[in-house]
């Protein structure tokens, strides 16, 4: 259940931070259907771990910056596309798959392209998060939702079968982008959207580091070409 705080009574106006979002980029009093959506995928975003974009405000952090530094360094990392930006070009992927996902999938992966929305570099079983926003998903209910189970169905077949050595599952980018976009929110926010849930956690994070007083100054090690021995004279 998500926190009082970010679901209100439903009204839409002036009932929490969910509804307050959806009403100014919707431009219409949500319904009370779309603000518990959008509530699930908030909470599920606040955090993961250290991930890119909350590393970097961690390290930030620790040179004593202040709050705003922080947040601005791990939205410039947030901005990268392999780190923001997935759950629209998921739903680019259903949009190109159509009626027919089967042959647009072996297409993709017979040309060695990444189906988005599948896979994790930490996850090798089925991403929890994922898990629940498709049951957020079946609950909102539509052709869209239809459609994106049937993708999902098929996409994991044909991984296991392209990629027997390494499991890969829908995660959570994949649901997260049905999931908005029944909520009516653009594809453009996409990634705003993940922001506005994840500025929690890096705030977390960056309010932790700061109480360590110390900076993170990882060592490197040099690989490059040996030194060249010069003769005496």
């Amino acid at each position: 259940m998500a926190p009082a705080a970010l679901v209100g009574g439903g009204s839409g106006a002036g009932g929490g931070v969910v509804a307050d979002y959806l009403r100014r980029v919707t431009g219409v009093v949500p319904d009370p259907a779309h603000e518990r959506a959008l509530s699930a995928y908030l909470v599920a975003a606040m955090d993961h771990g250290f991930n890119a974009s909350t590393f970097t405000a961690r390290v930030i952090a620790s040179t004593g910056a202040d709050m705003a530094s922080c947040l601005t360094g791990a939205v410039g990392a947030l901005s990268g596309p392999l780190h923001g930006g997935a759950p629209a070009r998921a739903l680019d992927s259903l949009d190109l798959a159509g009626a027919d996902p089967g042959s647009w999938i072996a297409g993709e992966l017979a040309a060695g392209r990444r189906l988005m929305g599948f896979g994790h570099a930490v996850y090798r079983t089925a991403d929890p998060r994922s898990v629940l926003l498709r049951e957020v998903a079946e609950g909102l209910g539509g052709e869209r939702v239809a459609q994106a189970l049937a993708f999902q169905q098929e996409a994991e077949r044909q991984l296991a079968e392209h990629r027997p050595d390494r499991p890969l599952h829908a995660n959570v980018e994949f649901y997260a982008a049905v999931v908005m976009e029944q909520c009516g929110i653009p594809r453009d926010l996409f990634t705003a959207t993940f922001a506005l849930a994840r500025t929690i956690g890096w705030t977390a994070h960056v309010l932790e580091q700061a109480r360590d007083r110390k900076i993170i100054r990882p060592s490197a090690r040099y690989v490059g070409p040996a030194p060249v021995a010069r003769a005496r004279l």
